[in-house]
């Protein structure tokens, strides 16, 4: 591993919601705060909602706030409240946070919780996360992985219908196995145990329940396994999720987004870790919405917050590590 400390930047979400409070809170473990050289990108109003609420003080904590002065500091923040200009806000924290990545400013960025509906409001075409700092990027093929501490979860579709998911394709099948692949190898597994689920019931039992699974999912494993790739499917997904947690593999790719995030939920909500796949910058996020009907309370668990800021360290460390023996490589050349 490198010994530089990585510098690691996070988006605070909806000012309305939860983000800064459960940002401050998480900041105050020690060993988080050391462990990165830690930007966050937000309102002073954010800050000031966020300090009278937990009673930490951003300035005690020596982290450094890129006040994006996209409200007046005099404003006072409404917790709890949908508004445009909240969103508005919280898409430009967003926005930010993926150029300091992109420019090199930050090795990885973590994100709060902003809400879909408030960003729409304020007249922007809006998703997800995944999909808009995506676009940021150029990158038009990103995935979303659930990181746990059982197991993991990438998806091929999210955000989209079922049935639009359901229209399979085996070549992006395939991408989403070998960038699950290469996400957890840069997790730290040296050679990720895969499951890959079937689309029907008991992945259509050779063609009973439906032919998708033998015709676009089979091909992509044995692709994958061609590759090198420790995978196999179609498995059926009412049982795989079961099997994982108790440690038969580390990976499960699922066809669709309740396939995968009903079980990850279910199992541990509060230490599952929302990941980027597909794009140039590594980016985590904590798996919980902006719980406007809690913001403002201090009752927020800082949790899921401090688990997305551990894996973005971990993966900016392995990165930075990487980046650093290709260059030795290079030079003995």
């Amino acid at each position: 591993m490198s010994e530089r400390i990585p510098n690691v930047v996070v988006s605070l979400g909806d000012p309305a919601g939860v983000g800064g409070e459960v940002t401050l809170k998480a900041l105050q473990d020690i060993a988080i705060r050391n462990s990165a050289h830690w930007i966050l990108v937000g309102d002073q109003a954010l800050i000031d909602a966020a300090e009278r609420t937990t009673g930490v003080k951003l300035a005690d904590l020596g982290i450094e706030l890129r006040d994006m002065q996209t409200m007046p500091a005099t404003q006072a923040v409404r917790p709890g409240e949908l508004r445009a200009e909240y969103g508005r806000a919280a898409a430009a924290y967003v926005h930010e946070a993926t150029l300091m990545c992109l420019s090199g400013e930050a090795d990885a960025m973590v994100t709060a919780p902003l809400n879909k509906e408030a960003v729409t409001m304020s007249g922007m075409k809006f998703s997800g996360h995944t999909e808009y700092i995506a676009e940021i990027c150029g990158a038009d093929d990103s995935r979303m992985l659930l990181a746990g501490v059982k197991f993991s979860v990438v998806h091929v579709s999210t955000h989209v219908s079922l049935r639009e998911a359901c229209k399979l394709d085996t070549e992006r099948i395939i991408r989403t196995i070998v960038l699950g692949n290469d996400a957890m190898k840069l997790r730290g597994f040296e050679r990720p145990r895969i499951a890959v689920c079937g689309l029907n019931p008991h992945a259509g039992e050779h063609g009973l329940f439906g032919t998708e699974d033998e015709e676009f999912i089979r091909p992509a494993v044995e692709v994958c396994r061609a590759m090198g790739i420790n995978c196999e499917g179609p498995v059926a997904a009412d049982t795989i999720f079961f099997k994982a947690a108790a440690g038969s593999h580390d990976l499960v790719v699922a066809m669709y987004h309740d396939q995968g995030h009903i079980p990850m939920k279910l199992l541990d909500f509060e230490a599952t870790v929302n990941t980027s796949l597909g794009i140039p910058i590594i980016r985590t996020s904590v798996d919980h919405g902006t719980a406007f009907d809690i913001a403002g309370k201090n009752i927020a668990s800082d949790s899921n917050m401090r688990a997305a800021m551990k894996m973005a360290v971990t993966m900016a460390e392995r990165r930075i590590a990487q980046n650093e023996a290709a260059d030795r490589e290079r030079e003995s050349v």
